[in-house]
């Protein structure tokens, strides 16, 4: 389960980690800190300073004008429920910090890099710290990214930092905090700029969370998150299916994802937004033969996918049942091609992902 930007600071906070002076902006609100402020969407997505959902606004007639613009800004397909409104910082140097759950050696992994902010991806050379879960020495890791980073005055506050991290990821279940930039300000103070947070699905019952996102349901399972491909179907055992006829393909399925019955557009859009999350993912096979879900109500939503999620990778559909003849209609309209059988989709995706 994925937090907001204001919930994962939220919960970065209540662990002592500092975070910049903030006010959430509800819709026909209005900020509560003065000006200048960074105002920011809140949506399940990245790539929100590239689509233009993250802004400074430096005086106050320029307020509701950037509020009105971003509130009404779709990215990847979401509209933001909310607004964060973040003090502007005086900044002296970005830096990158988060800790994950690291299921190759069934322990936890500390990353670090000495250059943080946008396309953070596109570093190399991360300082990396495997360790058990609870055999490592705080001190030692906070000296360390002292001597990374180049900070040896911020040591005792980066073993503060670490320490706090930890405390923070067991004590929220989390899968993944990731600390984006982290803040040195031009009077030596390191802020969390932006976080990212998962939280394990599967320990819901120890809390009592009331987060936007809501843990995953059992029909959605990540199997390799550098997949090449997703998959989309409707009942557990095609499913399954299609999962087995890609692997046997030589494809890489990224997930397993039964939509059931009963999905609406607003469902499957979502679905679409969580499967191109996935960072290798080079193309899309949707296999369902609909039912209580109709063919026409997953046409709709491939639809609006194609024209909201600017990176939508290739699909390759095949649709049968309820309904089948208006679903082709819809894409027929939209040039969006259905294929007769998941065999022609498997074959087609592997064409276009081995180029």
């Amino acid at each position: 389960m994925r937090l907001l930007e204001h919930e994962a600071k939220t919960l970065l906070s209540t662990c002592e980690i500092p975070v910049p002076l903030s006010s959430l902006v509800q819709p026909g609100e209005t900020p509560s800190i003065p000006v200048p402020f960074v105002l920011k969407s809140q949506v399940l997505t990245g790539g929100r300073g590239k689509a233009g959902g993250v802004i400074i606004v430096e005086n106050e007639p320029n307020i509701q004008p950037t509020i009105d613009r971003i509130s009404s800004l779709p990215i990847n397909g979401l509209l933001p429920g909310c607004l964060l409104a973040e003090q502007k910082l005086s900044i002296k140097q970005e830096l990158y910090l988060s800790i994950l759950i690291n299921r190759a050696t069934s322990g936890i992994t500390f990353m670090a890099h000495t250059n943080g902010g946008v396309e953070v991806e596109d570093n190399a050379n991360f300082k990396v710290w495997n360790l058990g879960y609870d055999s490592f020495n705080v001190d030692v890791i906070g000296q360390e990214l002292a001597d990374y980073y180049k900070l040896p005055e911020q040591t005792f506050a980066l073993q503060d930092l670490v320490e706090n991290l930890y405390t923070c990821f067991v004590r929220n279940d989390a899968t993944m905090i990731e600390i984006n930039p982290l803040i040195l300000t031009t009077d030596n103070k390191l802020l969390a700029g932006d976080c990212k947070m998962t939280l394990d699905d599967a320990a819901a019952f120890r809390h009592d969370w009331n987060f936007e996102d809501k843990p995953a349901e059992a029909n959605f399972v990540t199997i390799d998150q550098k997949g090449n491909i997703a998959t989309i179907a409707n009942g557990a055992g095609l499913a399954m299916a299609t999962v087995d006829a890609a692997y046997e393909a030589g494809l890489r399925p990224a997930n397993f994802l039964d939509i059931g019955g009963g999905a609406n557009t607003e469902t499957l859009l979502k679905a679409f937004n969580r499967l191109v999350e996935y960072p290798n993912l080079e193309a899309i096979v949707i296999n369902i033969f609909a039912g209580i879900t109709r063919a026409d109500e997953v046409a709709r939503a491939i639809v609006a996918a194609k024209k909201e999620i600017a990176q939508l990778p290739p699909l390759f559909i095949r649709l049968a049942g309820t309904n089948y003849q208006e679903a082709a209609n819809i894409l027929d309209t939209e040039q969006i091609i259905l294929m007769p059988d998941l065999e022609t989709c498997l074959s087609a995706a592997k064409e276009v992902i081995n180029g």
